[in-house]
């Protein structure tokens, strides 16, 4: 009985975030742009992101192990990729534009508050929608912001790496921005349900998420990449090769991966 009775008041609380987020989207980040000079609109809007995503991170009971030194601004940061979490656990630390499926998009509420939270949609398979998509991600860079993306393109259990859509990385590269790895490790219960994949639906899965007594994860900013030098296939080996070797904590890399990560440095 009190186990559903905290759900509930779960619930309750999901419910008036949602509600605030619609009114911060809908009204406030409006009313910003219009009362204030784009830079300043921009920062208001950012506090208000964060403070949305840290709100969602203590109803859902995020317990988070941080290592690691955050970026300065302007820089790419590529992750791994289990949960629609993952954007709650990274996002609360800085503010920063998401790359997210198109699929997002059409998410009933969710969908429209990433669209109104500047996420960065992608097609996978269109290529004129890549190109204008890394137009945008440049643009983005050279207006100092932060740009976090998933390159495996989909979710995993969290035991492995899959390979990374090195396109995600050439914007950074144009623009000479730092570009910094990412490793997420859901532990405890959490890294058996955390997991958002297959044909699992947000509100069932939130739902679930919620009856846990906490979501344990840890959240490793890894050392910057140098990119001097290196094409965006190199960079994006090297990239994936540094998360999974904080994952599987110092096995290396698949031959394979290994392999074409030493022929494009060749």
């Amino acid at each position: 009985m009190k186990s559903k009775i905290r759900l509930y008041y779960k619930l309750f609380l999901i419910i008036i975030l949602f509600a605030n987020g619609l009114i911060i989207a809908a009204g406030i980040f409006p009313a910003l742009s219009f009362l204030y000079s784009a830079g300043h609109a921009k920062t208001k809007r950012d506090a208000l992101k964060t403070l949305w995503l840290q709100w969602f991170s203590v109803i859902v009971n995020l317990h988070i192990t941080k290592d690691g030194e955050l970026p300065e601004q302007g820089a790419i940061l590529i992750s791994n990729h289990i949960s629609w979490l993952d954007i709650i656990v990274i996002g609360q630390y800085l503010p920063a534009y998401f790359v997210a499926k198109s699929d997002i998009s059409n998410w009933p509420v969710i969908g429209y508050l990433a669209r109104q939270g500047g996420t960065i949609f992608i097609r996978r398979g269109d290529k004129q929608h890549i190109k204008t998509t890394a137009e945008k991600m440049v643009w983005l860079l050279k207006q100092n912001s932060n740009i976090i993306a998933f390159p495996e393109g989909t979710t995993t259990r969290g035991d492995e790496v899959l390979h990374f859509h090195s396109s995600l990385f050439q914007p950074a590269l144009l623009t000479k921005s730092a570009i910094q790895p990412i490793a997420l490790q859901y532990q405890g219960t959490a890294q058996e349900h955390a997991p958002f994949v297959g044909e699992d639906d947000f509100v069932p899965h939130l739902i679930k998420m919620l009856t846990l007594d906490k979501i344990e994860v840890r959240l490793s900013f890894l050392p910057v990449i140098t990119s001097s030098g290196k094409n965006r296939h190199t960079v994006s080996l090297e990239t994936r090769e540094r998360i999974w070797e904080k994952i599987s904590e110092g096995v290396p890399a698949d031959n394979s991966d290994q392999q074409r990560l030493k022929s494009s440095q060749g």
